[in-house]
């Protein structure tokens, strides 16, 4: 398994500002260097949008979005619309419409105004069928307003400066949230907050240059290289890395806005932090209506969905040879002790190298093979996560679907009580679904000789 450089996108940049002009190819390596192959170059005005077209045309890493901001409101007229629409269709380099929205902390145009050109923008990227970049600053509840009112399900809320609510209003509304450097800023605990509070899922990463320079060169002229600093304060705050961060939000603008960089192949073995997982079936026994697989198989950036069940051959030559790896973890999309012969084997394999082993299961696995499984573990497995995710057999059976009936919370129980016999490290766990009893599950855990852990419902991986 062999590590590739991360791949970043720098969702919102404006590097056709005269700030460049003396070193702008030096500028765009220096961004490449820092693995920054995509910039989206966001026009704020018809003179700026025409430039990030001609410049997406001319540089193959950049992309480019026509718009005007919200400080021109007052100036637009019903040709400005139809010569940012002819941008849009110019060029295929083209994804989204912005930037627009509103900015009623400098108020350079009417507030009436601004609303008015917010809409018709908004109305104009649904016609085209484009995502759009959306600036806010100090007009958060008129931005949701009007977003709630119009048509549009795509876009982004660039250099976001909403609460928590805010954004996970936006994120329910299909929208996605940028973080800029300011995230860097020591005085900037809220956006940090927000970060904490909202799935990565729906987060890009952006400079917003040459404004808004993250620390450590704050003061300085921001650049698109610099993208990586705000990158590294996500990882650190959302506690997964530098890697992760890439290779999600690449995904992220690729959905968004057709910047096709993320590694689409179907992973087997993949890491998230500094754990190595292994995807070996998309089987379950159960069908639990909170699992994110029945819209998408992708976590963390990468895709889950399995051409066939692999082999213990593939999965090896999928593994190769980690370096960096506190431990291996059963888990993918599936449930894994549904293929508990290859799980023996590979784990057997690689406790033989020295590897600790975790198992993710929904501890039905004595129920499908028909026997107690977990002495057969023993010695193999050195920590077992089983979803234990309701205190009682009514409430399981409704939000796990299991196909065993009122045994299918009994065994679970079972298994969890019997498994810290055999296996050192025994956790249930419950996905915060809103309406179950996390205290409740807490409780029973302890009971069956357990520790707990919540794990959080908009976050998968």
């Amino acid at each position: 398994m062999v590590d590739q450089k991360p791949v970043l996108i720098d969702s919102h940049a404006h590097i056709y500002y005269r700030d460049y002009a003396g070193d702008f190819d030096d500028m765009l390596k220096r961004a490449e260097d820092c693995g920054v192959a995509a910039i989206l170059v966001v026009g704020t005005d018809i003179e700026s949008s025409r430039e990030t077209v001609e410049l997406a045309e001319k540089h193959p890493q950049l992309y480019a979005s026509v718009g005007i901001h919200p400080h021109d409101a007052g100036r637009v007229t019903d040709a400005c619309y139809d010569i940012i629409k002819k941008l849009a269709l110019s060029s295929n380099k083209v994804v989204a419409i912005g930037e627009i929205g509103l900015d009623f902390y400098r108020d350079r145009s009417p507030r009436d105004d601004q609303e008015l050109v917010f809409r018709r923008f908004l109305q104009i990227a649904a016609e085209l069928n484009k995502p759009v970049i959306i600036h806010d600053r100090d007009a958060h509840d008129r931005v949701m307003t009007i977003l709630r009112e119009e048509t549009v399900r795509k876009g982004v809320l660039h250099c976001f400066s909403g609460d928590a609510a805010m954004a996970l209003e936006a994120a329910a509304l299909g929208f996605h949230i940028s973080i800029p450097g300011t995230i860097t800023y020591p005085g900037n605990q809220s956006l940090r907050d927000v970060v904490q509070s909202i799935s990565i899922d729906r987060m890009l990463v952006e400079t917003d240059c040459p404004y808004l320079t993250p620390v450590p060169h704050r003061g300085k002229r921001n650049e698109p290289s610099y993208v990586h600093l705000t990158a590294m304060k996500v990882a650190e705050v959302k506690g997964v890395t530098l890697e992760d961060v890439a290779r999600i939000t690449t995904k992220n603008a690729g959905d968004l806005f057709g910047i096709n960089l993320w590694d689409q192949s179907t992973k087997i073995a993949y890491r998230i932090r500094n754990s190595l997982y292994l995807n070996i079936t998309n089987r379950c026994s159960n069908r639990c209506t909170f699992c994110p697989k029945f819209d998408d198989f992708t976590v963390k950036g990468h895709n889950l969905m399995l051409n066939n069940e692999p082999s213990f051959e593939e999965v090896m030559a999928a593994i190769g040879q980690p370096e960096g790896i506190d431990e291996v973890v059963f888990c993918g999309y599936g449930e894994p002790l549904i293929r508990l012969n290859l799980v023996k084997q590979v784990a057997g394999a690689l406790k033989q190298r020295g590897y600790s082993i975790r198992i993710n299961t929904d501890g039905q696995a004595n129920q499908v093979h028909g026997h107690d499984i977990l002495p057969e573990l023993a010695g193999l497995v050195d920590s077992i996560s089983v979803s234990l995710n309701a205190a009682d057999a009514a409430t399981y059976r409704q939000i796990c679907n299991t196909p065993f009936g009122e045994n299918g919370f009994i065994s679970v129980c079972d298994f969890i009580k019997t498994a810290t016999t055999y296996i050192p490290q025994v956790v249930a766990s419950a996905v915060t679904v809103p309406g179950i009893d996390i205290e409740a599950c807490r409780n029973l855990a302890e009971l069956l000789g357990a520790e707990f852990r919540a794990r959080e419902y908009t976050e998968v991986g």
